[in-house]
């Protein structure tokens, strides 16, 4: 493998935040321990990936050493256990950046999230792209020997480290490209340094991985001395112990779901199990296979939309990328799965991807299974909520009783789907018009009676007479709850839906209808019930109004500076006053959301809609024309709509000095 003429060794201390982490791993994850070996497998499969791209432009890489695989060894009697590839292996350069620092975005929220539970934090090991560090639960050596393809032996790099503050590096002279990491395993973890124990771990999360995966032959020997127990002996032969095969190249009906499962976990670095899989191959215009899944938990990179995201590219099964961002859009970024093109060329190119022909009728491919996926998958989950449960019986008997109904949320996997990714997914009524229809239909949202529902849902219990879907915008899910301009609606009984999402604002922009139904937010432009006010109600509101526009001429002038318009509503019952955006006007909401992103936002003035049966309204209107404290009550009316909106006033301390002198006897 290497000669072991090591020159100049040098230490280097760990990045503070691996440091941490070897000190979970040791100390935290000892019941999962054998995830050390899926992780070092992948690390292994994964570099000769890379072999393979890089060798697309220059052969040469290969060294007259085209085989691609990965052996495993292991010597019970040095309690060791080597995984050794023939990747692309390191440089010495390399091997400090890749095994002394955690190499991702997202590093310091990974160390914040560590818990100390077993469970969780070996979910994160490998969400967060960490894996190597698992060998330390077993081992309390790893000595790692490389060279990368394409540098002379000499240039060989040997790393070694106790996993306890620092790690020493060395040059050395080793012929074969690649990289082998032993493991110098602790005595409670000899049963690592067993063959029949690793070819069951092997079976287990490496059998689709589509390189060989070897290991020396063994058999059994009974011992030349009478009464004394026989032994397994090596016999020298590498044997391949997995199937070698590209999973998604074998046939449905010869694929378990456990296998479908364990391929996700190396595909994702997951310790989860994906919510759904969908397994096809597509001919036509674009002849290719997806293998695509929907997992149940976020990366922590997911809201950097400039972080490179995608599926794995193959064509003809040879890996060209790991992030084919142009095989989906954007906002299914949260998908991993693997796409192998029969008709894309082998040096196809990023540039030439965002131009083919080809690529456009596999990302449209692929984002209408998506989309279906997601769908059966929430009608799965309605059909199971539909059956009586002992949640529903009680929610019963609290009805009849007269007490308030519970919103019980909507259950199942589609649930589970929806809190960690529905936000993403609603990037995409602003961004697929093609889709959008659908993507409403995958919407939930809460409502003023609801703790979850869909829009199919939400239409069929539109009140008698009801022409539009009601929704209100709002920064925080209490905000949206509390919100004054819900209360006409509450009385009337119209159920509004709640948005609180930070995307809803802007992707609420591009949706007018849904089913033919006009979709019209509560907080923009006056409120019109249509047929849901009888002639009474309106008589009475057009009175009303009327009888305030002497004062509604004076707020205009006091508040000139902060509002676009003044007028009464009849959307206000229990609070003072509101603010809503113009018909075609930005909202305050949507404004602030410009501003935090960077972008230059002209200046916005919000409607001021004034209650007039309101006491505060009504003595407002009964202060004389020259009594200097009716701008002062003025500016409060305003600040509170604001503060009921999310906001703050534009200048806090006035505001509070106008409501000490108001509360002054």
């Amino acid at each position: 493998m290497s000669t072991a003429d090591s020159l100049n060794p040098q230490k280097h201390a760990f990045q503070a935040e691996v440091a941490q982490l070897l000190h979970l791993v040791t100390h935290s994850l000892y019941s999962n321990r054998e995830i050390f070996l899926r992780e070092l497998i992948s690390n292994a499969s994964d570099a000769c990936d890379k072999l393979r791209f890089e060798a697309l432009s220059d052969a040469s890489l290969y060294g007259g050493q085209p085989d691609l695989r990965v052996r495993i060894s292991f010597d019970k009697a040095a309690r060791t256990l080597t995984v050794a590839d023939t990747g692309i292996g390191m440089s010495g350069q390399e091997a400090v950046a890749n095994l002394g620092t955690i190499a991702k975005s997202g590093t310091r929220e990974f160390m914040s999230r560590l818990s100390g539970d077993q469970k969780q934090d070996a979910q994160l090991i490998g969400q967060f792209g960490v894996g190597f560090y698992a060998g330390f639960i077993v081992a309390d050596r790893i000595t790692v020997e490389s060279r990368r393809a394409g540098l002379p032996p000499e240039q060989g790099v040997r790393w070694s480290s106790e996993g306890a503050g620092d790690f020493e590096v060395a040059p050395i002279t080793r012929e074969e490209r690649g990289t082998s990491v032993t493991l110098h395993l602790r005595e409670d973890a000899l049963e690592f340094a067993d063959g029949w124990r690793l070819r069951e771990l092997i079976a287990k999360y490496a059998d689709h991985i589509d390189l060989p995966i070897q290991m020396e032959g063994e058999k059994w020997e009974d011992s030349p001395q009478e009464g004394q127990p026989g032994r397994m002996v090596k016999t020298g032969e590498w044997e391949t112990v997995n199937q070698a095969t590209a999973l998604w190249a074998r046939p449905r009906k010869d694929i378990t779901d456990a296998q479908y499962e364990d391929f996700y976990k190396h595909l994702a670095h997951d310790w989860q199990p994906p919510l759904a899989w969908s397994h096809n191959r597509v001919e036509g215009n674009a002849e290719y296979t997806q293998l695509l899944y929907i997992p149940q938990h976020a990366t922590q990179d997911l809201w950097d939309r400039t972080q490179k995201t995608g599926i794995k590219l193959y064509v003809r099964r040879v890996f060209i990328m790991d992030d084919a961002e142009q095989l989906l859009p954007r906002y299914l970024r949260f998908v991993k799965g693997v796409v192998d093109s029969a008709d894309l060329p082998l040096n196809v190119s990023r540039e030439l991807l965002q131009q083919s022909r080809d690529v456009k009728a596999i990302r449209e491919g692929n984002t209408r299974r998506v989309l279906s996926m997601l769908e059966e998958l929430a009608k799965q989950s309605e059909a199971k909520s539909a059956e009586p449960s002992p949640a529903d019986a009680k929610a019963e008997d609290a009805k009849e009783a007269g007490q308030p109904e519970n919103p019980q949320p909507e259950g199942g996997k589609y649930a589970v789907f929806w809190r960690a990714f529905g936000a993403v997914l609603k990037e995409g009524l602003g961004e697929d018009a093609a889709q959008r229809e659908r993507l409403l239909g995958l919407a939930r949202y809460a409502s003023t009676t609801h703790a979850s529902t869909s829009l199919a849902d939400y239409k069929a219990r539109m009140k008698e007479g009801q022409k539009a879907i009601y929704y209100l915008t709002a920064e925080t899910p209490a905000a949206a709850q509390s919100s004054p301009q819900l209360e006409l609606f509450r009385q009337k009984g119209i159920e509004v839906l709640l948005m609180s999402d930070r995307v809803d604002e802007w992707a609420m922009n591009f949706v007018q209808a849904f089913d033919g139904t006009p979709m019209q937010s509560v907080a923009r432009g006056a409120v019109d019930l249509g047929d849901l006010q009888n002639e009474a109600e309106k008589k009475a509101a057009d009175q009303a109004h009327a009888a305030a526009a002497p004062l509604i001429a004076r707020l205009k002038e006091a508040l000139k500076d902060e509002t676009a318009d003044v007028r009464a509503t009849a959307r206000l019952v229990d609070s003072p006053a509101c603010l809503v955006a113009e018909d075609g006007g930005m909202s305050l909401q949507m404004a602030r959301l410009l501003r935090q992103a960077g972008q230059s936002v002209p200046d916005v003035k919000p409607v001021l809609e004034i209650n007039p049966a309101h006491p505060l309204v009504q003595r407002l209107a009964g202060l004389e024309s020259g009594d200097a404290r009716f701008g002062d009550l003025a500016h409060i009316l305003f600040d509170q709509a604001l503060l009921a909106e999310g906001q703050m006033p534009a200048d806090p301390a006035a505001y509070v000095r106008r409501v000490n002198a108001w509360l002054q006897p």
